[in-house]
């Protein structure tokens, strides 16, 4: 069960980051859109309806999670980049992934979101300095304290987790 829930293995933050390695985060930011455009685009309704494990997400919830993610990811960033040491709202995934618009919205429609979203995160990522990267936020829930650059690890492993459910799901499936 642990294989198909982290398909890639649970994130672990480092003690710090390189910038080569704040790099390749950014590209996988970059690069996620296309990537999960790609992955869906021959799905029809029943694949797109198909959990990629038991209990778990439809594909569809999938990818209208990674677009509240990181919509949600990309505002963190920007409150800790124009306040000092904000407090985030976390908010609840699961209940997200059952509102409304996740079962009447077309999935293009996130993914088009994720193509403009990441285009707008990549452009502000891209720009940072070296100060910047160090800029915090605090996480209500215990009041942990994560930087930029823990952040950007984070989402550029996010992606690729919820990237790998679907495309294990589809070589199971043989889709």
């Amino acid at each position: 069960m642990e294989a198909l829930q982290y398909p890639i293995g649970r994130f672990e933050a480092q003690p710090d980051y390189t910038p080569d390695m704040l790099q390749g985060f950014i590209k996988d930011i970059g690069y996620l859109p296309a990537l999960v455009e790609i992955a869906v685009q021959h799905l029809d309704e029943y694949q797109l309806q198909t959990p990629y494990r038991h209990e778990g997400w439809t594909v569809a919830q999938v990818v209208h999670h990674l677009a509240d993610s990181h919509m949600n990811g990309y505002t963190r960033m920007k409150l800790a980049l124009t306040e000092e040491l904000p407090v985030i709202k976390p908010y609840d995934e699961a209940a997200w992934a059952m509102l409304p618009d996740v079962k009447h919205t077309p999935i293009n429609m996130s993914v088009t979101l994720l193509h403009a979203l990441h285009t707008r995160w990549v452009n502000l990522m891209k720009h940072l300095s070296a100060a910047d990267w160090e800029r915090r936020f605090v996480h209500p829930a215990n009041g942990t304290q994560f930087n930029l650059k823990t952040h950007a690890a984070n989402y550029a492993w996010h992606g690729k987790h919820h990237l790998e459910h679907i495309l294990r799901l589809k070589e199971r499936m043989d889709w």
